[in-house]
């Protein structure tokens, strides 16, 4: 086969042998095997992933069905939005480490707010998004109706004309999730900028707050979306990051079971990407083999661990499975090959 072929899974199969990257290797094989087969994947994303542009990958994922339902942060959904509609007015800071409490206020001053190596721009980003999404709060007040809190952004990005786009449509993942009406949760959503907007709204009496549905609901439209996506081959569970992101959504499994009382398949698959190291107490940081006692996963199921960081780890990994996708036979050897090769030095 031609070195052009697959050049990423390829690199993945010769290079990644030991320690993080071994785990990386693994799973992103037992992914392949997972959806090649017609299994579905859940993807629960915390942290500030869309500022970090994870939909230059996480998009095409999802047009070519790789990704099949999300767990979010209400700031990775907006933040998403951001980068759609103000890409050219971010700027980057890749001395950050090196500021001083000065230079943070003279960031500041610019209206900018720095999110690591990089800013979202107040008046590009937030105002004008706000300019757009108040007054579909405000209709909704006036006519009574309630919605999800993703349902306003599906609606709004959907609605935005292509003249507003900074960004690549191509690479926002939100936009790719509203066209499929990807089946999503947003858990937390109240802690988010637009979240604390609304808020802002509700407390000065010109929005309803009854005009989202609250979190207990978004349960309840999970317990309906698990049953589908589990149906077949089942759905794994793929995670970056800890918090309320992945915490919410990997629940549903044991509330069907023990407060539904109802037949329920356990996740087929789970991967955390996170550098929260395990510790005592630490949700985030807890190895799979304690959520089997909480009976989301089982012995049998495929679990992988990646201590490393998700903006390295998650493009990598979608990126060989597009790869794949678009030439299974070649990858079904590459990654029988290297399967052969491990199972060898094993034996020795």
């Amino acid at each position: 086969m031609p070195q052009a072929d697959l050049p990423i899974l390829r690199f993945v199969a010769d290079n990644y042998r030991n320690f993080n990257s071994r785990a990386t290797r693994d799973a992103l094989y037992a992914y392949w095997d997972h959806v090649k087969s017609g299994g579905r994947m859940y993807w629960a994303v915390a942290g500030a992933m869309s500022s970090a542009q994870l939909g230059i990958t996480l998009a095409p994922a999802i047009r070519a069905g790789l990704v099949h339902g999300l767990s979010v942060t209400g700031a990775n959904l907006e933040e998403s939005l951001f980068r759609l509609v103000a890409h050219d007015s971010y700027k980057d800071f890749p001395e950050y480490r090196y500021f001083t409490k000065e230079d943070d206020t003279r960031i500041l001053k610019q209206r900018m707010r720095r999110v690591t190596d990089t800013s979202i721009p107040e008046d590009d980003a937030f105002r004008a998004v706000e300019k757009v999404l108040v007054p579909m709060w405000r209709r909704a007040s006036r006519d009574g109706t309630r919605r999800f809190w993703h349902e306003y952004f599906y609606d709004l990005v959907l609605a935005l004309p292509k003249s507003k786009f900074e960004g690549n449509p191509r690479e926002c993942w939100l936009l790719e999730a509203a066209k499929a009406r990807l089946p999503i949760v947003v858990p937390g959503h109240e802690d988010s900028t637009f979240g604390n907007i609304f808020a802002s709204h509700v407390k000065a009496g010109d929005c309803s707050a009854s005009i989202v549905k609250s979190g207990i609901e978004y349960m309840g439209r999970l317990y309906d979306d698990y049953k589908e996506l589990s149906k077949g081959k089942g759905v794994g569970f793929f995670q970056i990051g800890g918090g309320i992101a992945g915490d919410f959504p990997i629940c549903v499994v044991p509330s069907i079971k023990y407060d539904l009382q109802e037949k329920v398949r356990p996740w087929a698959y789970f991967c955390q990407i996170s550098d929260s190291t395990t510790s005592y107490g630490s949700y985030s940081g807890a190895t799979p083999n304690e959520k089997i006692t909480w009976d989301k996963l089982t012995e049998r199921t495929p679990m992988f661990v990646i201590e490393s960081d998700a903006t390295i780890v998650a493009p990598l990994m979608l990126s060989a499975l597009l790869e794949a996708k678009a030439n299974p036979r070649a990858a079904d050897r590459i990654i029988a090959a290297s399967r052969a090769a491990t199972r060898k030095s094993l034996a020795r």
